[in-house]
């Protein structure tokens, strides 16, 4: 997992910024386990990650959100799992709080 998070050294030397640092890698890790244990731990790591950085919206100003990533059996999983879909049509600005709220209560 170390290689896919691309991690490297850190030269850190103030205390806030070391915690702060560290807060945000066990952060990064506790939602890659959670997303792990939603898929099944049917998913590598590797392919998680990369479907991430992937997933990608264009914003159309006044319109909304127009998907750009191309849809897997990952993205669907992810669909599934949090109970969204927006790999087919432009999402309003709306709907698009709509997913964000609904993802934050799960």
């Amino acid at each position: 997992m170390k290689q896919e998070l691309r991690a490297r050294p850190v030269y850190l030397s103030r205390s806030d910024r070391i915690q702060a640092h560290f807060t945000i890698c066990f952060l990064a890790l506790m939602i890659y386990r959670l997303l792990e244990k939603k898929l099944g731990e049917t998913v590598t790591c590797s392919e998680l990650i990369q479907t991430l950085r992937n997933y990608k919206f264009k914003h159309l100003y006044g319109a909304g959100y127009l998907p750009t990533y191309t849809r897997t059996t990952i993205t669907d999983q992810l669909h599934q799992a949090f109970g969204f879909q927006t790999d087919f049509e432009i999402i309003s600005e709306k709907n698009m709080k709509k997913i964000f709220k609904k993802t934050k209560s799960r």
